[in-house]
C-alpha cells in the first residue's frame, strides 16, 4: 500500500500564539493512522510565524478534508494551508 506525505501550513489567529503549544494541540487533533514527520515555524510577516508540517498517512485513507477540519477546529487556528501531497 502506497504512504502519501502531506506538507501543511497552520496559520494562528495572532502573533500571539505559542507556537509550542499549538504543536502540540496539534499532535492531539490529527486523525488516527496519520503521523507527523518533521515541522517547523516559519516566518510570515510583522511578527505573525506559521507552523509547517510534513504529516504522512495511507493513500487508501483518502483525501486530506479529515485532517484540515480536525486542525481548523482548534482554538486559535486562522487558516490551514495544504501546502503539497506526495507519494513516498
Amino acid at each position: 500500500m502506497a504512504r502519501v506525505i502531506i506538507t501543511l501550513k497552520i496559520m494562528p489567529d495572532g502573533i500571539d500564539m505559542n507556537m509550542d503549544d499549538l504543536l502540540e494541540r496539534v499532535k492531539g487533533a490529527i486523525p488516527e493512522g496519520t503521523d507527523i514527520r518533521a515541522n517547523e515555524v516559519i516566518p510570515v510577516a510583522f511578527g505573525l510565524k506559521a507552523l509547517r508540517m510534513n504529516v504522512a498517512r495511507e493513500e487508501s485513507m483518502g483525501g486530506t478534508d479529515d485532517i484540515e477540519a480536525a486542525i481548523s477546529a482548534l482554538d486559535g487556528v486562522a487558516q490551514v494551508e495544504v501546502e503539497m501531497v506526495s507519494r513516498i
